[in-house]
């Protein structure tokens, strides 16, 4: 038996779906044909035989009201025509009071019995004058029985046209189940059929680009394997992109890559034959090698930094933002000492703390700073602000005010009036950095965070334009966004702006 089912489930896993659904729906709607039909064809035979015992029933009444108190003896005979009515005789309980004339029905003991009174009356099917007949046995008075049989061949006739018909109208409807099975699996698996057909077709290609084809109509009314097409589409469409951002990040990498590398080659090169530089030229180009590695350096970490899309887990715990971001402003202030750095907090920002990695969101605030230093210029300060919106509020941090924490050139800062006012919890959290410089003209604004994206203005200043790209990353690890507009009065304002922590609802952008 468990060598039958391993045979019929290697059937199946070799068959198609469409033709398993199709088999599975011919199957069923054929066992109801069948079923049906089998039914109906007891129905109409029962019927048949039922309408034939009535007429018994009909014509034994009959004679039993015309001949109470007969002898026993045969009172109609003529049943083998099939318009004669039916035959009739009274039978004895006792066969010595059996009359001379022979009995044109067959006698057995049951009908004796009947006579008795031992037995209940009953229906039968009896062979006489070479035609079948349908009798009835009843009681007729003490001691004897009435026999009345009427002819069963057309009841026979119309059971067995009953069955033929049904027989026939059976193998038509399962006819009909397969070929609506096979319809119904067809149309049923055409979305399929297509999300395959594509599926193959990407992975011959590896194009990404195609889609499957879906049936017009509003999206609230697809069915379930329309929306498994529509939700392949979306999935190929962010294969799409993933692709073609990978293919950029490469093409991007390998041309950033390109220039600093041919730089050390010639340095290298040049070094080789160091026994004809004069001691100035070899350590001119022992300096330039030296920073080209650094470059280079930094541009592998920055793309390995990059390629990675979330924080690792284990690595998360609660961060002080305000003290993490003093600090990075005082790191800032050693790398940059001709720029000056005020750093304000507000009272409500103090103890903020928000999950995430330190070190990520320190290197997110080192880029900011680095960028602001780096194109404001010499002497004109780097402001950096850390505020607190309600909800409906603004993101943005107002200037300077009383009772919040300042940290001037010189020091990390220290504790106004106010300070334990909020822990920030309830409230979200802006980090925003404005720069004095030429701010970012209108055309570069929506391509500042682009990988590699360089303006024409910092094409001459080092840095590989992945800093803010960086950044942003770093922002959506942590379930913040990082936006870029201008600062009023010139320069440029780069805002940090992380949700409340027990409500994560949108968060609020800085205007541009």
């Amino acid at each position: 038996m468990s060598g039958v089912r391993g045979l019929g489930a290697r059937w199946r896993r070799r068959r198609p779906l469409r033709t398993r659904m199709a088999l599975a729906a011919s199957a069923a709607v054929a066992l109801v044909a069948v079923g049906v039909c089998t039914a109906a064809f007891f129905v109409i035979r029962y019927e048949l035989l039922h309408q034939l015992d009535l007429s018994l029933t009909q014509s034994a009444t009959r004679v039993i009201q015309g001949n109470r108190g007969e002898d026993p003896q045969v009172v109609a005979g003529e049943c083998r025509y099939l318009s004669a009515p039916a035959c009739a005789q009274i039978v004895p309980a006792d066969p010595a009071a059996d009359p001379a004339e022979p009995y044109v029905l067959p006698v057995s003991a049951p009908v004796r019995e009947v006579a008795a009174g031992t037995r209940a009356p009953y229906y039968s099917n009896v062979q006489r004058f070479g035609q079948p007949l349908r009798m009835l046995t009843t009681r007729f008075g003490d001691g004897q029985a009435l026999q009345v049989a009427l002819r069963a061949d057309p009841v026979d006739k119309g059971v067995r046209q009953a069955a033929a018909l049904l027989a026939a109208v059976g193998a038509v409807g399962v006819l009909l189940a397969g070929l609506l099975g096979y319809a119904v699996s067809r149309t049923g698996l055409a979305p399929v059929a297509r999300l395959t057909a594509t599926a193959e077709r990407i992975a011959s290609t590896r194009d990404p680009r195609h889609r499957i084809e879906l049936p017009p109509g509003p999206p609230g009314r697809q069915d379930e394997v329309t929306r498994l097409a529509a939700s392949f589409n979306t999935m190929l469409g962010e294969l799409e992109q993933s692709v073609t951002s990978q293919r950029r990040l490469v093409a991007d990498a390998s041309h950033e890559l390109r220039t600093p590398l041919t730089a050390l080659r010639a340095n290298a090169e040049l070094l080789a034959r160091g026994d004809r530089l004069t001691p100035t030229q070899r350590a001119r180009a022992s300096g330039a090698l030296e920073r080209g590695i650094r470059e280079v350096t930094g541009l592998v970490n920055d793309l390995i930094e990059l390629a990675r899309d979330e924080e690792p887990l284990p690595l998360l715990e609660d961060v002080h933002v305000a003290e993490m971001t003093e600090h990075t402003v005082a790191l800032a202030r050693t790398h940059w000492p001709h720029t000056p750095f005020h750093l304000e907090v507000e009272p409500g920002a103090a103890h903020a703390v928000r999950p995430g990695v330190p070190a990520r969101l320190a290197r997110l605030l080192t880029n900011l700073l680095d960028n602001a230093a780096k194109f404001g210029p010499p002497g004109t300060p780097v402001e950096v602000t850390l505020s607190t919106y309600g909800p409906g509020g603004s993101a943005v941090a107002s200037g300077s005010g009383a009772g919040r924490r300042r940290s001037g050139p010189g020091g990390t800062g220290g504790s106004a009036d106010g300070r334990g006012g909020g822990g920030g919890g309830a409230d979200g959290l802006t980090l925003t950095v404005r720069d004095h410089g030429p701010g970012i003209p209108a055309a570069d604004l929506p391509h500042v965070f682009d990988r590699f994206y360089r303006a024409q203005s910092a094409r001459a200043l080092p840095g590989s334009g992945l800093g803010l790209a960086m950044a942003r990353q770093i922002a959506r690890a942590h379930g913040a966004e990082l936006t870029a507009g201008a600062a009023p009065g010139g320069g440029a304002l780069f805002t940090l702006a992380f949700a409340p922590e027990d409500a994560p609802a949108s968060v609020p952008k800085t205007p541009e």
